[in-house]
């Protein structure tokens, strides 16, 4: 049974058609990830299947009794009750129910202070009875502890679900909201973004509770590993409509890809046969003895069909140009200080940035990540220690707020214009280009742009004049996913400094090569890769722990001032049991790397053959030699028989190697 129906469904907004006779069905156990460009009607139709957006024709059907809960990306929040009272009244009826106890008990009170039947007064304790028994059932599913697991999950520290709703910062009213959505548990739960708010270990906690949700979800995220670890069906707002797919993100990608292709073949073999048969009708048109012939071809030519080959779409594309050489030390940072009253976020921590370097910030949200970063942009001023930019360093600094400062009354040209006055129109046009601004659009102001235009128009402000250290908060918000990929690559061609904060693993993978890790007015650096870092992690937690207070125990349970002897031997010792964890990991899972790849190699190739093959099949010259055409659907079938093995021999072998990988953080 299909929970919620799309049917016919036609959407204007203004002049401007967002759905023409569009259709979608969500069912029992679906994991959707809705994806497509910034502007195309995303969060539109999570709004339509939520009931908060009209439509101009169709229909839109919700199962009866089908709850829906919905994650927007803005909300509006009144003030006036407790976090934990929030989440607590989310689920459907518990108020109702309280309000129906409170009078039953009060029915009761007064009936026992009068002179009541018998009867009347057991229909009155039965009532009492029944409704306790209903919250008893309330309490078991949807109890307190399980809100605040949900709280702690989400980041929360014990004590904010007293505090009132109305005193949370935008972001953290976000996380409320989304507890709220995963305590209620509906049928059908929509997310826009739901990782915009939430960092790295938050991030990964509502990951593994979403893997365990056993109802519907529709999943919209920038953040493609995020999408590729959740969703089992696609559905994209293509040009052509919308369109589904089975499977994660990737296999969409290798699936687009393919029906690309098949449909240049048959298009171009179309119009092969179209332009023989046009041919032949205008030289023998004047023939009579060629009329049937003729009348015969031309009638071919009205019945034969079109092939519309997709729209490709506009993707972000930019790349750098070489920047001015500096120094080997880009930055110094030596005993920063920075308090805001009696918090203090960083007590005096000293830090290098170097020639080169992509680091990549991570800690979870109020560390400091971004007071950092905005510090060092001199966006912020410090109360204590230095900072330092090295000889011929020019700073780029890209804000999470910078979107919302655009001046509205402007055009998308003059905005970026005026970052760089010097620059040639033409290079900011060409510059704009790349940012899929084009024609028109340039000379549209920036009031009427999108939250994901804006974003691009910040970027591309900052772009057109990069110096050679750029500064980055999260880069990727509010962008789609195919322009938080291009984000990502382009950024890999920028041969100064990158200093950046965010949450998004892939990009932190893409780009990283040192993470910075802000924790409790520490910051630790780690030379390394994200992956390389979580493992180090994970091997340090399951280390003997060094007494952090300069104090160590003997045997005997006599007590000793650490020396710088007890150190190096203890530093000795976490390098020992680094290498150690290597050498395991590699034993563990360097045979099941090396098979993974040697099949995915496979695979690539033999996917490779099979597209040469489909694209020959697709001439119909081929039918008219036997012998090629049976080879070749031999080789195909073989072929494809083939690659069906080894795609779940690749399955088998993943599934191995991720056992392996939690087998090695678990233990």
């Amino acid at each position: 049974m299909s929970l919620v129906v799309l049917d016919g469904v036609t959407l204007f907004f203004g002049d401007r058609m967002i759905f023409g006779d569009a259709s979608l069905r969500l069912g029992h156990g679906d994991r959707i990830g809705l994806i497509g460009p910034n502007g195309s009607g995303k969060t539109t139709l999570l709004k339509i299947i939520a009931g908060d957006q009209e439509i101009d024709d169709g229909t839109v059907t919700v199962a009866k009794g089908v709850r829906v809960g919905y994650l927007p990306q803005d909300l509006s929040i009144a003030s006036g009750r407790s976090l934990i009272d929030m989440i607590l009244s989310s689920v459907p009826g518990r108020v109702e129910l309280d309000q129906r106890l409170a009078d039953a008990e009060k029915a009761l009170e007064e009936a026992a202070g009068q002179e009541t039947d018998e009867q009347t007064m057991l229909d009155l304790v039965a009532d009492v009875t029944e409704l306790h028994d209903r919250i008893d059932h309330f309490e078991r599913f949807f109890g307190e502890h399980e809100a605040l697991t949900i709280l702690a999950g989400l980041g929360f520290a014990p004590g904010d679900e007293k505090r009132d709703i109305g005193e949370l910062s935008g972001g953290w009213k976000m996380r409320g909201v989304l507890a709220g959505l995963l305590f209620q548990r509906p049928d059908v739960l929509l997310l826009d973004e739901p990782t915009n708010h939430l960092d790295m270990p938050s991030v990964a906690w509502f990951s593994d509770f979403l893997k365990k949700w056993n109802r519907c979800f529709v999943l919209i995220s920038h953040d493609r590993e995020f999408l590729n670890e959740q969703i089992s069906r696609v559905v994209s707002l293509e040009p052509e409509g919308i369109r589904s797919y089975p499977g994660n993100y990737d296999k969409y990608l290798a699936a687009r890809a393919e029906e690309e292709t098949i449909l240049a073949g048959r298009a171009k073999n179309l119009a092969a046969e179209r332009e023989r048969l046009t041919a032949f009708v205008n030289r023998f048109r004047a023939q009579a003895n060629k009329a049937r012939a003729v009348q015969s071809r031309v009638k071919m030519l009205e019945k034969m069909e079109s092939v519309e080959q997709y729209e490709k779409r506009g993707v972000m594309r930019f790349s750098f140009p070489p920047t001015e050489r500096t120094v080997a030390d880009v930055v110094r940072i030596e005993g920063l200080e920075k308090a805001y009253g009696s918090h203090i976020v960083f007590p005096g921590i000293d830090l290098t940035v170097r020639r080169g370097e992509k680091i990549g910030i991570i800690g979870v949200n109020g560390a400091g990540k971004t007071t950092l970063l905005r510090m060092i942009a001199g966006e912020l001023p410090h109360d204590g220690g230095t900072i330092k930019m090295g000889s011929g360093v020019k700073v780029g600094y890209y804000a999470q707020h910078h979107a919302d400062t655009l001046d509205m009354g402007s055009t998308v040209e003059e905005i970026v214009q005026r970052a760089a006055p010097d620059t040639p129109p033409s290079r900011v046009r060409s510059i704009l280009g790349a940012f899929m601004f084009s024609g028109d659009d340039v000379d549209k102001p920036a009031k009427v742009l999108s939250g994901g235009e804006r974003a691009r128009v910040a970027l591309a402000r900052l772009l057109v004049s990069p110096g050679n250290l750029l500064l980055m908060d999260e880069p990727t918000n509010h962008l789609d996913l195919a322009s938080s990929e291009s984000l990502a690559q382009s950024l890999t061609t920028f041969d100064g400094t990158l200093v950046f904060v965010s949450h998004n693993r892939s990009l932190i993978r893409t780009l990283a090569t040192k993470i910075w890790n802000v924790e409790e007015g520490r910051v630790e650096t780690y030379p390394g890769t994200l992956d390389e870092y979580m493992y180090s992690m994970a091997q340090r937690r399951q280390g003997v722990a060094v007494a952090e207070a300069g104090v160590l125990r003997d045997p005997r349970g006599a007590t000793k001032v650490a020396t710088p002897k007890d150190s190096a031997d203890a530093e000795k010792a976490r390098k020992r049991r680094e290498a150690e964890a290597r050498q395991k990991k590699s034993q563990k899972l360097g045979p099941l790397e090396k098979q993974v790849a040697q099949l995915e190699e496979r695979v690539s190739q033999l996917e490779a053959e099979q597209k040469v093959r489909s694209a020959e099949l697709s001439d119909p010259a081929v039918y008219d030699d036997a012998a090629r055409r049976n080879k070749l659907l031999s080789d195909y079938q073989s072929a494809a028989e083939k690659l069906e093995e080894l795609t779940a021999r690749w399955e088998t072998a993943m599934a191995q190697l991720e056992t392996a990988r939690a087998e090695l953080q678990q233990e």
